[in-house]
């Protein structure tokens, strides 16, 4: 049985629900051809999915496009397994979607690829941010204070408040303007029209002062 029809066992047809399952392993045998008559029958045998759910169709583009796209992953930087089941992904998205393809916009190459590069370019960035899980410490809700520590935070705010109001003024806008604004040194220095290291020396020098206020009870 050809990969092409293992992979069709696993979609459902006519009026159901297609599920992608995983086929058969794919080989990368990769040829290139530019053959106008192949091309139009591509794009025939896409019409004959889009409109028939035809199989053999399928199974005849499946046959000469899986070992192409696993090769163009495997040229984009994939491991081998990725590669495969990038491969498998690719072409079940074809089935799927075979509607969607205009002959009149581009061959069946240049849609397949398309899709091709869109899903390696999907795993990269899930592999970049992979998912959280529900139990991941940042996800967990903070501890509720008790009523000591709400007080005692509320102190601190007060005195941090009042020794923030003793800095010189120019001192006192960069460091409101880093932590109540929320900029950065770069965004500062171009608000205020200084250079990026006055930015960076006149916040240093408040937080030693203030460091050295609250640290000496002052």
């Amino acid at each position: 049985m050809t990969s092409a029809m293992v992979a069709l066992r696993f979609m459902k047809t006519d009026n159901e629900r297609p599920v992608p399952r995983k086929a058969k392993r794919v080989f990368d045998n990769t040829v290139r051809s530019a053959d106008p008559v192949l091309r139009e029958r591509h794009a025939d045998q896409m019409a004959a999915i889009a409109q028939r759910r035809c199989r053999s169709a399928f199974e005849s583009l499946f046959s000469y496009y899986a070992p192409r796209v696993k090769g163009f992953m495997l040229r984009l930087g994939a491991a081998d397994a990725e590669a495969e089941e990038l491969a498998q992904d690719v072409m079940i998205t074809v089935w799927q979607k075979a509607g969607m393809y205009d002959r009149a916009q581009a061959s069946v190459s240049t849609w397949i690829f398309r899709i091709a590069r869109n899903r390696r370019i999907d795993a990269q960035r899930r592999q970049r941010r992979p998912e959280l899980s529900a139990e991941d410490p940042i996800l967990q809700p903070p501890e509720i204070e008790t009523p000591d520590q709400t007080v005692s935070r509320q102190q601190l705010d007060l005195v941090v408040r009042d020794r923030l109001t003793r800095l010189p003024q120019d001192q006192l806008i960069l460091i409101q303007a880093a932590f109540y604004d929320g900029l950065s040194h770069s965004e500062i220095a171009r608000t205020f029209n200084l250079p990026l290291g006055t930015v960076k020396s006149r916040i240093r020098l408040a937080f030693t002062r203030l460091k050295g206020e609250l640290e000496g009870g002052v």
